[in-house]
Parts: C-alpha cells; sequence; structure tokens
C-alpha cells in the first residue's frame, strides 16, 4: 500500500512538472511588419526612426537581391534566385526561416530588413502603452520581446559569409542608422 502510495505522488509529481513546464513555456512573439512600426515612429518626438530605416540600405534589402550585381553574385555561388535563396534571405529578410506562426498578419518579407530585425518581433510591445511604461522604465522591454541590438546581433549578418563582405566597423555604421528618441518622451 505505502508502495502504491508513493508510486501515485512520484507519478501526480513528475505530471504536474511537466504540466507547468508547458504552461510556463515563453510567449511567441510575431513580426508585425513595417506598418505597426510607421504608426509611432514617423515624428520628431519619437525620432524619425521610420525615415531612417526608409533611407537605409536595410530598407531595400530584399529588392538588392533582384538587382544585376546581385544576380551575378548568386550565379557564381550556384544560386537560381537570390530572392528564394535561404544563403540570401537569411539576411536581407527580417525573421526569416522563423515557423509560420512567428509572422503576423501585416509582415511582409519584401520589406527587407525592418525595424523587428534588430528590436526583435514587435507583437508585444508595439503598443502605444507598452512603449510608455518602457521608455518610463516601469517594465522590462524584453519581457515583452524588445531587443537591445549590439554588435553581436548586427555581425549575424555583417560578417565573412557575405560575398559582398569587406569588413564592419560597428561603431561606424550604427551612427549611420542612429535613431535615439529625443528625451521628454
Amino acid at each position: 500500500m505505502i508502495r502504491f502510495v508513493i508510486s501515485v505522488v512520484l507519478a501526480l509529481t513528475i505530471l504536474a512538472f511537466f504540466s507547468f513546464g508547458i504552461f510556463a513555456q515563453e510567449e511567441e512573439f510575431q513580426y508585425v511588419g513595417m506598418k505597426n512600426c510607421k504608426m509611432c515612429h514617423t515624428s520628431k518626438k519619437s525620432g524619425e526612426s521610420y525615415k531612417i530605416w526608409q533611407e537605409s540600405a536595410h530598407a531595400t534589402a530584399y529588392q538588392t537581391l533582384a538587382n544585376e550585381q546581385s544576380q551575378k553574385i548568386a550565379a557564381e555561388m550556384g544560386i537560381e534566385d537570390p530572392q528564394k535563396d535561404e544563403k540570401c534571405l537569411k539576411c536581407h529578410v527580417t525573421g526569416y526561416g522563423e515557423p509560420a506562426s512567428k509572422y503576423g498578419k501585416d509582415y511582409s518579407m519584401e520589406e527587407g530588413v525592418t525595424c523587428e530585425a534588430c528590436h526583435g518581433p514587435g507583437s508585444e510591445y508595439k503598443s502605444m502603452k507598452i512603449m510608455k511604461q518602457i521608455y518610463a522604465g516601469e517594465v522590462e522591454g524584453s519581457k515583452y520581446g524588445l531587443v537591445e541590438p549590439d554588435a553581436a546581433l548586427c555581425k549575424t549578418c555583417h560578417n565573412e559569409e557575405s560575398p559582398t563582405f569587406k569588413g564592419f566597423d560597428y561603431e561606424k555604421f550604427v551612427a549611420q542608422i542612429a535613431h535615439p528618441v529625443p528625451s521628454g518622451k
């Protein structure tokens, strides 16, 4: 009888452990696309982030794969269509290779390398309420999927694996795409 009780208790403990593990899984954040970033990041008050992105090479990263130079490089690498090949898309499209469940209805790979490539999928931090709480220091942005980009993140694409790589000076390049939010927001 004691063995039976111990077995039942052990079984329930194991079941509870695994059940908690299932329910405690990290929330899956989704990529929501530039339409959702643009809504709040066009004004001077927000640092004009959308405009800065739009004028950067990141905004045209996907379209670049269709130009003559990219087609030539792809052919030399044995790639038929760089706009369809994983070797190219993994760095020219935000979130490429993620499961379909990670893409929201407004996501489009044609947008290239978007805010979410650097800042993480925005499904949870995109709301004005959450962003205000993050800026006020009331909540941790990472809890909502917000990533603080660094050199290591940039170097996942800006590295020797790229056929056009000519070195990467993080400080120089990050200054070119800097978009600080003016204080007082």
